[in-house]
């Protein structure tokens, strides 16, 4: 008989049957499929693990592995990894078949980044969607992560500069979270809890080439010209950016300082815009302190400079290096006022 699904949160529990793991984020495919074997391993005994590639397993040797008993006759966990390429057209009827009569000694794990929903969803046991968190969500997933799976705890804004370097992806956070809590083990204490520190985030965790472009921001908000224009040069000679991604830079900047502007003209609160709008950090700080004290009218301006300067750097139209040149100044002139 069919194991279905009971209503509410899905349940990854010993008796489960049928599952079916699906999303974009694998590294919950992964832990999911732990955390299951755990909870047969606790009810069961030992468990044994077979896996198969769905881009070239066969149904029938899926299905007979789920069937057959093994000489120890220890439960089996068969897990299949891009489901979605053999649980399709004549085969799917194949898996609905099996869901609803599924071997007592065989918990089968449909897992695949791309899934078609059907009768085979309704018998399951479970279906787990796998999404990534957003980029307000992840600080405090990685937060949790630190002290589940690593020991550790993860200050919040040390949480906040992971994300912002690595974003999102659970699977990188939890790479840099066991990196870094090695890191904070104290040599004097060593049972003491390690605490991840914003500082030791900046000291271990680097930035992709993607991301050094957003270093221009700080630049541009410290309130020197010339080492705006500095900076600029050094990006792109020496460091060999385009143009392309350092005007989209700009111009993020510019929003962010025309949009904080007309909220406290309108008589808005300027922190409401803060989560929206990505302010962490020192450099948010420094956007918020100069929206408050900058024209709505001058800072639409310059958000219009950018905008064409984004566009020129895309189309190939006039200098665009010389242009960026331009705005760093017209920038460094609006924060040397504060």
């Amino acid at each position: 008989m069919a194991h279905k699904a009971p209503p509410g949160p899905p349940l990854l529990d010993a008796s489960a049957r049928v599952v079916i793991l699906h999303g974009p984020e694998v590294f919950l495919h992964a832990s999911h499929t732990e955390e299951l074997r755990a909870a047969l391993g606790k009810a069961r005994g030992e468990v044994e693990v077979f896996r198969f590639d769905g881009q070239s397993a066969a149904p029938a040797d899926v299905l007979d592995e789920c069937r057959s008993f093994g000489l120890m006759a220890r439960h089996k966990l068969v897990v299949v990894d891009h489901a979605d390429q053999v649980v399709k057209e004549g085969a799917r009827p194949l898996f609905e078949r099996y869901a609803q009569n599924p071997c007592d000694m065989a918990t089968l794990v449909l897992r695949s980044t791309k899934w078609h929903a059907g009768k085979l969803d309704e018998m399951a046991s479970a279906v787990v969607r796998c999404e990534p968190p957003s980029l307000d969500e992840a600080p405090d997933r990685a937060c949790a992560m630190a002290s589940k799976r690593h020991g550790a705890r993860l200050e919040r804004d040390a949480a906040v500069a992971l994300v912002d370097r690595v974003g999102s992806d659970l699977g990188l956070l939890d790479t840099e979270l066991a990196k870094l809590a090695t890191a904070a083990v104290d040599p004097d204490d060593p049972k003491a809890v390690p605490v991840i520190t914003a500082e030791l985030v900046s000291t271990l965790t680097g930035r992709t080439r993607e991301e050094e472009v957003w270093d221009v921001q700080s630049a541009l908000l410290g309130g020197d010209p010339g080492h705006a224009l500095s900076r600029l040069r050094d990006m792109i000679v020496i460091s060999g950016h385009s143009a392309p991604p350092l005007a989209y830079a700009f111009m993020d900047l510019a929003r962010k300082v025309h949009s904080l502007s007309r909220a406290v003209r309108g008589g808005k609160n300027p922190w409401s815009l803060r989560g929206p709008l990505r302010l962490w950090g020192p450099t948010g700080d420094r956007i918020m302190e100069l929206a408050k004290q900058t024209d709505p009218d001058r800072a639409h301006r310059l958000f219009r400079a950018t905008v064409e300067a984004d566009a020129r750097s895309k189309s190939g139209f006039g200098e665009a290096e010389r242009g960026l040149e331009i705005l760093a100044l017209r920038f460094g002139a609006l924060t040397r006022r504060r």
